[in-house]
């Protein structure tokens, strides 16, 4: 009997839990929130094989992995409950002090054979496996630098704001740098997006590091995230939210003797991206979808890219209905 655990029932919960809930061979899905009426509610919405449930005691028993789709110091705090209950953890935690949080688990993850995916998202996620992906199909990648638009909800847009306000980070030529603020640049977005100023920020690029260990430049940018109100968007000069986010993902490097660069476009709504991801993500680590092979098996905190077969990965996320295309437009860098 299949059991996962969905802590967090928001907007990429709620998306989560309807794909694992359509997964094959999931027999039970828990699901907590942190109101438990919430919990109910979507669980009622779900069906029989889903159950509500309150986080507040000990962990339950008979679980097979814990999707996390709750932000900052409690993704962090569910995950350190996971291990020691010897359940492994996929996690879609984008702000920073969340993925550090994860990332200080490591060693503990690594002593119990469990695995952690961090950053089960569009951006950290997806991207990684993306960027995975381009540099296996060039001979040798050096660079490479992700961009994201868009936000899953109000907790993200927080999350999305206090990084470009942060400290950035990057990894270059063998060492971590924070560049200067030099302000913002402008990204090409596959339609309907099109260009939107990004800037660069912290979360994200150890994962990204962690997927792509190669590489001598890495970067992440994420651009403002659109306001919801038409009158605002008028007074502040930035876009209205239609819902839509974005990604996208330039690795650089050789083919033979020339240089070149692969870029990688996702376009789609923020909260459906990242919930099929954290699903399929979920559901692999508790031992479904066998068609999703692991480049990892041994324990530790992993980056997405760094822990599945991109092809595989990405034809589930297709099946789905979460697609990545190649891209053609202006280069962010080299």
């Amino acid at each position: 009997m299949t059991t996962v655990l969905l802590a967090g029932a928001g907007a990429v919960g709620a998306r989560t839990a309807r794909q694992l809930i359509e997964t094959p061979g999931l027999d039970r899905l828990l699901v907590s929130a942190r109101a438990i009426e919430q919990a109910r509610d979507l669980a009622a919405a779900l069906g029989a094989r889903a159950t509500p449930m309150s986080l507040d005691g000990d962990f339950p028993d008979a679980v097979d992995a814990i999707a996390i789709a709750v932000p900052g110091r409690a993704a962090a705090r569910l995950a350190g409950q996971a291990l020691a209950a010897g359940v492994p953890v996929a996690a879609t935690t984008d702000d920073e002090e969340g993925l550090a949080g994860l990332l200080a688990l490591d060693e503990r993850a690594r002593t119990r054979g469990l695995l952690v995916a961090a950053g089960c998202g569009m951006v950290p996620g997806l991207s990684d496996v993306l960027a995975r992906h381009a540099a296996d199909a060039l001979d040798e990648a050096d660079e490479v630098h992700v961009a994201r638009v868009g936000a899953a909800g109000p907790e993200c847009v927080a999350a999305v704001r206090k990084a470009r306000r942060d400290r950035a980070r990057e990894w270059h030529d063998g060492a971590w740098h924070t560049p200067r603020r030099l302000g913002p640049q402008l990204v090409w977005f596959p339609d309907p997006i099109g260009a939107r100023e990004c800037e660069a920020v912290a979360p994200g690029v150890e994962l990204l590091r962690d997927a792509l260990p190669e590489v001598h430049h890495a970067s992440v940018r994420f651009g403002e995230p659109p306001v919801r109100s038409a009158a605002r968007a008028l007074v502040t000069h930035r876009p209205l939210d239609d819902g839509w986010g974005g990604a996208r993902i330039e690795v650089w490097g050789w083919k033979g003797r020339e240089r070149t660069s692969i870029v990688y476009g996702v376009i789609e709504r923020p909260a459906v991206a990242a919930g099929t991801v954290l699903a399929v993500t979920a559901a692999r680590l508790a031992g479904l979808l066998p068609q999703v092979t692991l480049r990892a098996e041994q324990g530790g905190v992993r980056a997405l890219g760094a822990l599945v077969d991109p092809p595989a990965f990405l034809a589930e996320l297709a099946r789905r209905g979460v697609k990545a295309a190649a891209f053609e437009g202006v280069s962010m860098g080299a």
